[in-house]
């Protein structure tokens, strides 16, 4: 079911990699340099962040290059907010079922929605914890370039293989793993009922948190749990929580998860949206920004946007609909 979403995934790295072999990559981020630097950026940010809707995890490395000690971190806790291409299947996923015809526009919503709140936090650091001016713009330009085929086919292939790889091992093993924890409660006796499991406890346990935002149910609370693992684990959990198949029909996804309306649904896309990256872009977080108070600052940071946006989102739109 996931990899129904491999060649939209590809697409996107395929057009990344067009923009970095023709050398555009580096003039762009010249031409956004005044633009970004009213939100306490530099050009080189730019860079970065358009990565950032690829894998947050090259992307968050990528501000190494970045001189200025202000500028790279502030970038590396504004680049997550760019949706990565991990969170595609869920997105797809969840507003076919809800949606329908108005899918894609929802899907491009939560892209615009992702970079609204990038930016608003971004004035939001360059008022208080970096205010100041950016460093200024060295970079050297590159000339432009025919990009080869042959370096963009095996720039992408690498990129779909480890997607493939994650998708055939981690989230292969993972789900055999939730379905253990969901077969078997804490001591150790086969249930019937999923909610009574080791799994359905701490769901239970986390599901009055997201009650406020629309989506307190303890199968949204540990699916949102096992997005930290990886992003698509969130597709496998709802399958194997609701009991549907992953190449059901929209309809038949919309009915299992009875519980949702589209309002719900729509506010718990948008948590997963702005909540913590996987485990390996948090990994990397901690290493790039060299502290672990501002590590943990940008934890917490993305998931309180996350909570009080989807609890905005949920709450004033629950006065119209």
């Amino acid at each position: 079911g996931v990899l129904t979403f491999l060649p939209q995934i590809a697409l996107l790295f395929f057009f990344l990699s067009l923009l970095e072999d023709s050398g555009y990559m580096s003039r762009a981020a010249f031409i956004m340099d005044r633009a970004l630097r009213r939100f306490g950026l530099s050009g080189k940010a730019f860079i970065p962040m358009l990565m950032g809707f690829g894998c947050s995890v090259p992307a968050i490395m990528g501000a190494r290059t970045m001189e200025n000690e202000k500028d790279r971190r502030m970038t590396i806790l504004l680049v997550p907010f760019m949706s990565c291409s991990a969170k595609l299947p869920v997105y797809g996923l969840i507003s076919a079922a809800f949606f329908g015809p108005w899918a894609g526009l929802v899907v491009f919503g939560l892209y615009i929605i992702g970079m609204i709140v990038g930016i608003a936090s971004g004035l939001f650091f360059k008022r208080t914890l970096f205010a100041g001016e950016p460093a200024p713009f060295v970079l050297e330009l590159p000339p432009y370039r025919l990009p080869s085929v042959g370096n963009m086919l095996t720039h992408v292939w690498q990129k779909v293989k480890g997607f493939l790889v994650k998708a055939g091992t981690l989230i292969l093993l993972m789900s055999m793993v939730l379905w253990l924890l969901q077969s078997f409660d804490f001591s150790l006796r086969m249930v019937d009922d999923p909610t009574h499991s080791m799994l359905g406890a701490l769901g239970n346990v986390l599901a009055p948190l997201f009650a406020p935002c629309g989506f307190g149910f303890w199968q949204a609370a540990v699916a949102l749990l096992t997005g930290l693992i990886a992003k698509e684990m969130v597709v496998s959990s709802l399958s194997m929580f609701y009991g549907f198949s992953l190449t059901a029909a929209s309809g038949e996804v919309a009915a299992a998860m009875a519980g949702f309306s589209p309002l719900s649904a729509f506010a718990m896309l948008v948590f997963i949206l702005l909540y913590v990256p996987c485990v390996a872009a948090v990994s990397t977080l901690f290493k790039e920004m060299q502290s672990r108070k501002w590590a943990w600052f940008s934890i917490a940071w993305q998931m309180g946007c996350a909570y009080v946006v989807s609890f905005l989102v949920y709450q004033i739109g629950s006065l119209f609909l």
